[in-house]
């Protein structure tokens, strides 16, 4: 079986040779640079340069010319193998033969997710090395692997997020044919591929749509990172092009299972219809008999992306929870300041919250934003609706020194908030090695090797930016990783060895046996109705969260408080999982501190 995405982009292969299109809408004359020669592209309407060349062959490397003077990679390339400001090369996706083309997919209920990046998640840092860890990944209980952004980013390591050409996997990883090797032997396996895409910024280095197609981004919107993107203004049918087929090009040249949309509250767009919302369109339609799970990460809580229709998701599937870290992290660390003001004041009150209603905020002022009212009523979500977490890659990289919540917590409030995390029935999400509580740092990265300026205000402003966190910063400014050394990078690599060592082989035999209980006991559950969440605190420290569905209901109940609590779990479920010093007989449990257990009771 062979996967090709048809768009209006970049090199395509057809029978007359390879047509080349740009969307230059300010450039005067474009030149296409094939193999070292050069030959006008046609004008068009609307903007548009083209040209299809007879001789040019998969293989070929190819740039244009603007105006007669800078020579630029093509934004749609499918490979860069010189990085992003170098020629792109002419991909035949048609090449690669697919052994998958029974898949369609898992139910959303199904996923387990572990957070990857390509570079740092094995010693050899590609995607070969990644397809020869999907085992131990299957085998841990994990069912999918959502990858940090593949574009095409400067320079040899990055997070991903400082890419440029969304349409070519980093070369740094592999070839595009490692890539599919990797999704295709992620299929054998059973398990999903996730691909993280960054819809609301380019990066800072290798962004040449400026100069010729200025009408690309708009000042009437302000990001973090400058001028928003133009979804909305004149010009924005190609803009919003781009970014559709981006999405679509994934999940079917690809064969991508999902996609997790990065910070889309970033996204501005005052059209009848969001960006949003036309990509998840446009996507299901494309893909009718394929199970496509469409996450988005959104600081502003908006749940209006997020309803069901019978059932199934109208738009987007997901939404990483934000809250619920934010509410687990304060209880098990203490730590107060920065965004986690807003968590401190309750935090067992806003954790129950989250998981029975989705988010804590849901329209109350937020301290850490100044009073500003902050999210969307949830209740009347799914739990399914929410992906649920203890670290990510923002929460671990963004810390100072790298730290995972291991260096942070005692053993015995993480055994405690692992089950938390993975027998509720909101969307599990484990960053790369929490599985085995691995011990190395998730360091911030780059490699702006080419422009020594922004490596300095990279460098400089890292440094600047734990100001309001002083706890991470307690070693000192001095001491604080320098992000564009390669060896930040290489501390930031698994180690794979650990997984059988004491104390890790315990936590990873522990979290297999909760990720069992998960897929027996839980997800049967969660594939039937939703019907209702609650959540109580019989007393101080004391939480009691009970999700009702058509099949039955789950109940977590758990004591956060110093002393030990007695608590009524009646007589007519069973208890799937509890803390190993539970006292549990005759319909009521003791629970000391830190302890917890998850009852469940099947319909009749």
């Amino acid at each position: 079986m062979r996967r090709v995405h048809e768009m209006p982009f970049g090199a395509t292969i057809t029978d007359d040779g390879v047509r080349f299109a740009l969307w230059a809408p300010t450039a005067q004359e474009v030149a296409l640079v094939l193999d070292g020669a050069e030959r006008p592209l046609t004008q068009e309407d609307g903007g548009w340069h083209r040209l299809t060349v007879p001789e040019a062959r998969a293989g070929s490397r190819y740039a244009f010319r603007i105006d007669g003077g800078l020579v630029v990679p093509d934004p749609a390339s499918r490979f860069q193998p010189d990085d992003v400001h170098r020629e792109s090369v002419v991909v035949d996706p048609a090449a690669y033969t697919w052994s998958d083309g029974s898949w369609t997919g898992r139910p959303w209920e199904e996923t387990v997710l572990s957070e990857l990046h390509v570079g740092t998640a094995t010693p050899e840092g590609t995607y070969a090395g990644l397809m020869g860890k999907l085992e131990d990944l299957r085998d841990a209980g994990i069912t999918a692997i959502e990858l940090l952004p593949l574009a095409e980013f400067p320079g040899s390591r990055n997070w991903g997020y400082d890419g440029v050409l969304h349409y070519a996997p980093d070369a740094a990883y592999g070839t595009p044919d490692d890539l599919k090797r990797l999704v295709d032997r992620a299929h054998a396996l059973g398990l999903m591929v996730f691909i993280d895409v960054v819809y609301n910024h380019f990066g800072p280095s290798g962004n040449y749509l400026h100069a010729y197609a200025k009408s690309f981004f708009t000042e009437r919107h302000q990001t973090p990172w400058g001028a928003g993107i133009n979804f909305d203004g004149s010009d924005a049918t190609a803009v919003r092009d781009f970014f559709v087929h981006n999405a679509i090009y994934w999940l079917e040249e690809y064969h991508a299972d999902g996609l997790r949309f990065d910070a889309v509250h970033a996204i501005l767009d005052d059209s009848e219809k969001h960006i949003l919302a036309e990509i998840a369109e446009r996507a299901r339609a494309a893909l009718p008999n394929r199970e496509v799970h469409l996450v988005l990460e959104n600081d502003a809580n908006e749940a209006r992306w997020l309803g069901r229709d019978g059932g199934r998701p109208r738009l987007h599937t997901a939404q990483w929870d934000d809250d619920l870290h934010h509410s687990w992290h304060t209880l098990l660390t203490g730590e107060a300041d920065g965004y986690y003001v807003d968590y401190a004041d309750r935090p067992v009150e806003r954790l129950g919250r989250c998981l029975a209603e989705g988010f804590a905020y849901q329209g109350e002022p937020s301290a850490h934003r100044d009073g500003e009212p902050r999210g969307e009523p949830s209740a009347h979500l799914p739990p399914s609706a929410f992906v649920g977490f203890l670290q990510n890659h923002d929460q671990i990289g963004n810390r100072a020194f790298g730290e995972r919540i291991g260096d942070l917590a005692s053993p015995e409030r993480l055994a405690l908030a692992r089950a938390g995390l993975l027998l509720s029935p909101q969307i599990p999400l484990l960053y790369m090695g929490e599985e085995w509580a691995a011990s190395t740092p998730f360091l911030y990265f780059v490699d702006f090797a080419e422009d020594e300026a922004l490596s300095n205000a990279v460098r400089e402003g890292r440094r600047r930016e734990f100001a309001n966190f002083k706890s991470f910063a307690e070693g000192g400014h001095d001491q604080i990783p320098d992000p564009t050394l390669e060896e930040t990078f290489t501390r930031s690599k698994l180690d794979w060895q650990e997984r059988s060592k004491s104390p890790h082989a315990e936590v990873l035999a522990e979290t297999r046996r909760l990720l069992e209980l998960r897929q027996a006991e839980v997800v049967p559950l969660t594939k039937t109705r939703f019907i209702e969440a609650r959540s109580s605190q019989p007393k101080p420290g004391l939480l009691d969260v009970v999700w009702r569905y058509e099949g039955g209901t789950l109940r977590f109940v758990a004591n956060f408080g110093e002393s030990p609590a007695e608590v009524e779990v009646g007589s007519t479920g069973s208890a799937i999982w509890s803390s190993s010093n539970v006292e549990h007989e005759g319909g009521r449990a003791r629970l000391p501190s830190w302890t917890g257990m998850f009852i469940k009771d099947s319909a009749r």
